[in-house]
Protein backbone atom coordinates (compact mmCIF):
# COMPACT_ATOMS: atom_id res chain seq x y z
CA UNK A 1 0.00 0.00 0.00
CA UNK A 2 1.49 3.74 -1.03
CA UNK A 3 2.03 6.08 1.66
CA UNK A 4 1.80 9.85 1.22
CA UNK A 5 5.68 9.62 1.46
CA UNK A 6 5.63 7.58 -2.01
CA UNK A 7 2.98 9.40 -3.13
CA UNK A 8 4.81 12.81 -3.13
CA UNK A 9 7.61 11.10 -4.91
CA UNK A 10 8.78 12.80 -8.40
CA UNK A 11 8.20 10.02 -11.14
CA UNK A 12 10.97 9.26 -13.58
CA UNK A 13 10.24 7.96 -16.94
CA UNK A 14 14.07 7.67 -17.41
CA UNK A 15 13.75 4.55 -15.13
CA UNK A 16 10.32 2.73 -16.42
CA UNK A 17 9.60 0.22 -18.94
CA UNK A 18 11.97 -0.26 -22.09
CA UNK A 19 11.37 2.22 -24.87
CA UNK A 20 9.04 0.87 -27.56
CA UNK A 21 11.92 1.32 -30.12
CA UNK A 22 15.03 0.32 -28.33
CA UNK A 23 18.95 0.72 -30.17
CA UNK A 24 22.13 2.57 -29.34
CA UNK A 25 22.55 6.13 -30.31
CA UNK A 26 25.66 7.72 -31.35
CA UNK A 27 25.59 11.29 -29.20
CA UNK A 28 22.71 12.64 -27.02
CA UNK A 29 23.44 15.92 -25.04
CA UNK A 30 22.76 19.86 -25.38
CA UNK A 31 23.84 22.42 -27.33
CA UNK A 32 23.97 26.14 -26.81
CA UNK A 33 24.34 26.38 -23.00
CA UNK A 34 25.20 29.50 -21.65
CA UNK A 35 28.02 29.33 -18.94
CA UNK A 36 30.85 30.88 -17.67
CA UNK A 37 34.13 29.90 -18.47
CA UNK A 38 37.57 31.06 -17.35
CA UNK A 39 40.40 31.48 -19.76
CA UNK A 40 44.21 33.09 -20.01
CA UNK A 41 43.82 36.54 -20.45
CA UNK A 42 47.78 36.35 -22.42
CA UNK A 43 49.03 38.47 -19.48
CA UNK A 44 49.60 36.13 -16.79
CA UNK A 45 45.91 36.38 -15.38
CA UNK A 46 42.66 34.78 -16.33
CA UNK A 47 39.42 36.44 -17.15
CA UNK A 48 36.08 34.96 -17.24
CA UNK A 49 34.01 35.15 -19.84
CA UNK A 50 30.27 33.76 -21.30
CA UNK A 51 30.55 31.48 -23.36
CA UNK A 52 28.11 28.63 -25.48
CA UNK A 53 28.55 24.92 -24.40
CA UNK A 54 27.88 21.72 -26.29
CA UNK A 55 27.97 18.54 -25.03
CA UNK A 56 26.99 15.00 -25.71
CA UNK A 57 27.80 11.45 -24.39
CA UNK A 58 26.94 7.97 -26.20
CA UNK A 59 23.82 6.01 -25.25
CA UNK A 60 25.45 2.45 -25.21
CA UNK A 61 22.76 0.60 -23.76
CA UNK A 62 20.41 0.19 -26.30
CA UNK A 63 17.36 -0.52 -23.24
CA UNK A 64 17.83 2.56 -21.37
CA UNK A 65 15.12 5.35 -22.28
CA UNK A 66 17.45 8.27 -22.23
CA UNK A 67 21.01 9.95 -20.60
CA UNK A 68 20.70 12.14 -17.05
CA UNK A 69 21.19 15.63 -18.61
CA UNK A 70 20.85 17.11 -15.50
CA UNK A 71 24.57 15.49 -14.36
CA UNK A 72 25.97 16.61 -17.45
CA UNK A 73 25.19 20.36 -16.98
CA UNK A 74 26.03 20.47 -13.47
CA UNK A 75 30.21 19.18 -14.33
CA UNK A 76 30.06 21.52 -17.04
CA UNK A 77 28.88 24.43 -14.35
CA UNK A 78 31.48 23.18 -11.65
CA UNK A 79 34.52 22.39 -14.18
CA UNK A 80 34.14 25.35 -16.08
CA UNK A 81 33.80 28.12 -13.79
CA UNK A 82 36.22 26.92 -11.39
CA UNK A 83 39.69 26.26 -13.87
CA UNK A 84 40.89 27.67 -16.61
CA UNK A 85 40.25 25.94 -20.23
CA UNK A 86 43.23 23.27 -20.62
CA UNK A 87 43.62 20.53 -22.33
CA UNK A 88 44.45 18.55 -19.14
CA UNK A 89 41.46 19.98 -17.47
CA UNK A 90 38.93 19.01 -20.73
CA UNK A 91 40.20 15.71 -20.64
CA UNK A 92 39.22 15.40 -16.73
CA UNK A 93 36.19 16.77 -17.35
CA UNK A 94 35.10 14.39 -19.93
CA UNK A 95 36.52 11.25 -17.94
CA UNK A 96 33.68 12.75 -14.74
CA UNK A 97 31.42 13.01 -17.92
CA UNK A 98 31.42 9.74 -18.60
CA UNK A 99 31.51 8.47 -14.93
CA UNK A 100 28.31 10.14 -14.42
CA UNK A 101 26.78 7.96 -16.64
CA UNK A 102 28.16 4.43 -15.92
CA UNK A 103 26.56 1.47 -17.99
CA UNK A 104 25.10 4.09 -20.29
CA UNK A 105 27.80 5.79 -21.75
CA UNK A 106 31.66 5.20 -22.69
CA UNK A 107 32.46 8.53 -24.60
CA UNK A 108 31.42 12.20 -24.27
CA UNK A 109 32.52 15.18 -26.43
CA UNK A 110 32.41 19.08 -25.64
CA UNK A 111 32.19 22.64 -27.73
CA UNK A 112 33.22 25.61 -26.04
CA UNK A 113 32.05 29.04 -27.34
CA UNK A 114 33.55 32.18 -26.46
CA UNK A 115 35.44 35.68 -27.38
CA UNK A 116 38.51 35.98 -26.40
CA UNK A 117 40.51 39.47 -25.22
CA UNK A 118 43.87 40.22 -25.74
CA UNK A 119 45.21 43.46 -25.19
CA UNK A 120 46.89 44.84 -28.45
CA UNK A 121 49.88 47.58 -28.87
CA UNK A 122 50.22 50.27 -31.34
CA UNK A 123 52.58 50.10 -33.80
CA UNK A 124 54.15 53.16 -33.39
CA UNK A 125 52.87 55.38 -30.12
CA UNK A 126 52.10 54.57 -26.97
CA UNK A 127 48.68 53.56 -27.36
CA UNK A 128 46.92 49.99 -25.90
CA UNK A 129 43.31 49.06 -27.38
CA UNK A 130 41.16 45.64 -27.25
CA UNK A 131 40.76 42.93 -29.69
CA UNK A 132 37.90 40.36 -28.95
CA UNK A 133 38.72 37.10 -31.15
CA UNK A 134 36.31 34.66 -31.71
CA UNK A 135 37.63 31.36 -30.19
CA UNK A 136 36.39 27.77 -30.48
CA UNK A 137 37.32 24.55 -28.25
CA UNK A 138 36.57 20.82 -29.31
CA UNK A 139 37.74 17.86 -27.23
CA UNK A 140 36.66 14.32 -27.33
CA UNK A 141 37.01 11.44 -24.97
CA UNK A 142 36.53 8.28 -27.28
CA UNK A 143 37.43 5.04 -25.04
CA UNK A 144 40.87 6.26 -23.30
CA UNK A 145 41.50 8.27 -26.53
CA UNK A 146 41.46 11.85 -25.74
CA UNK A 147 41.91 15.05 -28.56
CA UNK A 148 41.38 18.78 -28.79
CA UNK A 149 41.23 20.91 -31.17
CA UNK A 150 41.67 24.95 -30.40
CA UNK A 151 40.13 27.42 -33.44
CA UNK A 152 40.55 31.35 -33.71
CA UNK A 153 39.28 33.46 -36.38
CA UNK A 154 41.22 36.74 -36.81
CA UNK A 155 40.81 39.54 -38.89
CA UNK A 156 43.87 41.51 -41.02
CA UNK A 157 44.83 43.79 -43.88
CA UNK A 158 45.22 42.21 -47.00
CA UNK A 159 46.88 44.50 -50.21
CA UNK A 160 46.32 43.30 -53.85
CA UNK A 161 49.77 42.56 -55.47
CA UNK A 162 48.02 42.74 -58.88
CA UNK A 163 46.74 45.98 -58.01
CA UNK A 164 49.74 47.49 -56.35
CA UNK A 165 51.26 46.67 -59.74
CA UNK A 166 48.90 48.29 -62.05
CA UNK A 167 49.18 51.40 -59.68
CA UNK A 168 52.43 52.23 -60.09
CA UNK A 169 52.19 51.76 -63.71
CA UNK A 170 50.14 54.68 -63.68
CA UNK A 171 52.46 56.69 -61.05
CA UNK A 172 55.31 56.01 -63.84
CA UNK A 173 53.09 56.92 -66.53
CA UNK A 174 52.18 60.24 -64.48
CA UNK A 175 55.61 60.95 -64.01
CA UNK A 176 56.76 60.66 -67.28
CA UNK A 177 54.04 63.03 -68.35
CA UNK A 178 54.45 65.96 -66.28
CA UNK A 179 58.31 65.73 -66.38
CA UNK A 180 58.49 64.95 -70.53
CA UNK A 181 61.32 66.42 -71.44
CA UNK A 182 62.81 67.42 -68.77
CA UNK A 183 65.53 66.01 -66.05
CA UNK A 184 63.95 67.24 -62.66
CA UNK A 185 66.10 68.25 -59.85
CA UNK A 186 65.99 65.95 -56.81
CA UNK A 187 63.48 68.39 -54.73
CA UNK A 188 61.31 68.83 -57.87
CA UNK A 189 60.91 64.94 -58.04
CA UNK A 190 60.69 64.80 -53.61
CA UNK A 191 58.04 67.90 -54.01
CA UNK A 192 56.22 66.32 -57.03
CA UNK A 193 56.17 62.74 -55.00
CA UNK A 194 54.64 64.15 -52.14
CA UNK A 195 51.67 65.92 -53.72
CA UNK A 196 48.47 64.85 -55.26
CA UNK A 197 49.85 64.47 -58.68
CA UNK A 198 52.74 61.71 -57.51
CA UNK A 199 49.51 59.08 -56.82
CA UNK A 200 47.84 58.73 -59.84
CA UNK A 201 46.45 55.12 -58.45
CA UNK A 202 46.72 53.28 -55.09
CA UNK A 203 45.36 49.40 -54.83
CA UNK A 204 43.05 48.20 -53.83
CA UNK A 205 43.37 46.27 -49.93
CA UNK A 206 40.51 44.66 -47.97
CA UNK A 207 39.83 43.51 -44.41
CA UNK A 208 40.22 39.74 -44.49
CA UNK A 209 39.83 37.43 -42.09
CA UNK A 210 42.01 33.86 -41.24
CA UNK A 211 39.62 30.98 -39.72
CA UNK A 212 42.29 28.27 -38.38
CA UNK A 213 41.79 25.25 -36.25
CA UNK A 214 44.22 22.77 -34.77
CA UNK A 215 44.91 19.91 -33.54
CA UNK A 216 47.30 19.65 -30.28
CA UNK A 217 49.85 17.22 -30.23
CA UNK A 218 49.12 14.72 -27.17
CA UNK A 219 50.14 15.90 -23.88
CA UNK A 220 50.54 19.79 -25.22
CA UNK A 221 48.64 23.02 -24.74
CA UNK A 222 48.17 26.04 -26.60
CA UNK A 223 46.82 29.07 -24.95
CA UNK A 224 44.84 31.19 -27.14
CA UNK A 225 47.08 34.28 -27.06
CA UNK A 226 49.89 31.94 -28.37
CA UNK A 227 48.18 30.93 -31.28
CA UNK A 228 47.27 34.29 -32.17
CA UNK A 229 50.39 36.35 -31.88
CA UNK A 230 51.91 33.50 -33.78
CA UNK A 231 49.42 34.01 -36.78
CA UNK A 232 49.60 37.71 -36.43
CA UNK A 233 53.25 37.58 -37.19
CA UNK A 234 53.10 35.50 -40.21
CA UNK A 235 50.41 37.41 -41.47
CA UNK A 236 52.37 40.92 -40.75
CA UNK A 237 48.87 43.38 -41.15
CA UNK A 238 46.53 42.39 -38.29
CA UNK A 239 44.14 45.18 -37.75
CA UNK A 240 44.56 47.99 -35.32
CA UNK A 241 42.60 49.23 -32.26
CA UNK A 242 43.79 52.61 -31.04
CA UNK A 243 45.81 54.18 -33.33
CA UNK A 244 47.47 58.16 -34.13
CA UNK A 245 48.76 59.41 -37.28
CA UNK A 246 52.18 57.42 -37.01
CA UNK A 247 50.18 53.98 -36.18
CA UNK A 248 48.22 54.70 -39.43
CA UNK A 249 51.65 55.62 -41.11
CA UNK A 250 53.46 52.13 -39.69
CA UNK A 251 50.29 50.24 -40.76
CA UNK A 252 50.57 51.73 -44.41
CA UNK A 253 54.19 50.71 -45.17
CA UNK A 254 53.56 47.42 -43.65
CA UNK A 255 50.69 47.04 -46.14
CA UNK A 256 53.30 47.97 -48.70
CA UNK A 257 55.70 45.67 -47.58
CA UNK A 258 53.40 42.18 -47.04
CA UNK A 259 51.14 42.66 -50.43
CA UNK A 260 49.45 39.50 -50.39
CA UNK A 261 46.59 37.29 -52.19
CA UNK A 262 44.70 35.02 -50.15
CA UNK A 263 46.85 32.11 -51.35
CA UNK A 264 50.08 33.80 -49.91
CA UNK A 265 48.41 34.47 -46.88
CA UNK A 266 47.37 30.72 -46.21
CA UNK A 267 50.87 29.90 -47.27
CA UNK A 268 52.32 32.70 -44.36
CA UNK A 269 50.09 30.44 -42.14
CA UNK A 270 51.01 27.54 -42.74
CA UNK A 271 54.59 27.94 -42.58
CA UNK A 272 54.59 29.35 -39.12
CA UNK A 273 52.49 26.64 -37.49
CA UNK A 274 54.75 24.02 -38.94
CA UNK A 275 57.39 25.36 -36.67
CA UNK A 276 55.18 24.61 -33.57
CA UNK A 277 55.75 20.78 -32.19
CA UNK A 278 52.33 21.63 -30.37
CA UNK A 279 50.19 21.25 -33.25
CA UNK A 280 49.53 18.18 -35.27
CA UNK A 281 46.97 18.86 -37.36
CA UNK A 282 45.67 22.34 -38.83
CA UNK A 283 42.93 23.52 -41.12
CA UNK A 284 43.18 27.15 -42.57
CA UNK A 285 40.52 29.20 -44.38
CA UNK A 286 42.02 32.65 -45.89
CA UNK A 287 39.23 35.12 -46.94
CA UNK A 288 39.70 38.37 -48.89
CA UNK A 289 36.64 40.02 -48.57
CA UNK A 290 37.86 41.90 -51.99
CA UNK A 291 37.34 45.43 -52.45
CA UNK A 292 37.08 45.40 -56.01
CA UNK A 293 34.35 42.63 -56.19
CA UNK A 294 31.31 41.87 -54.61
CA UNK A 295 32.86 38.32 -53.90
CA UNK A 296 35.21 37.24 -51.88
CA UNK A 297 38.57 35.36 -52.57
CA UNK A 298 39.54 32.43 -50.36
CA UNK A 299 42.19 29.82 -49.67
CA UNK A 300 41.89 27.03 -48.02
CA UNK A 301 44.48 24.11 -46.97
CA UNK A 302 44.62 21.02 -44.45
CA UNK A 303 47.61 19.17 -43.10
CA UNK A 304 46.63 15.88 -40.90
CA UNK A 305 43.53 17.03 -40.25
Amino acid sequence: MNTVADDRRLPDVATGPEPAAGGALDWVGMDGIDLPVRCADGRGGTLTVPARVSVQVNLADPAARGIHMSRLYLALEQSLAGQVLTPAGLCSLLHALVASHAGLSSRARLRVEYSQLLQRPALVSDNTGWRAYPVTVEAQLLGERFSVQLGCELLYSSTCPASAALSRQLNQQRFDADFAGAVPSQRAVREWLGSERGVAATPHAQRSTANVVVRLAAGFDLPVSELVDMLERALATPVQTAVKREDEQAFAKLNAENLMFCEDAARRMCAALDTDARIAGYRIRAAHHESLHPHDAVAEVCKNF
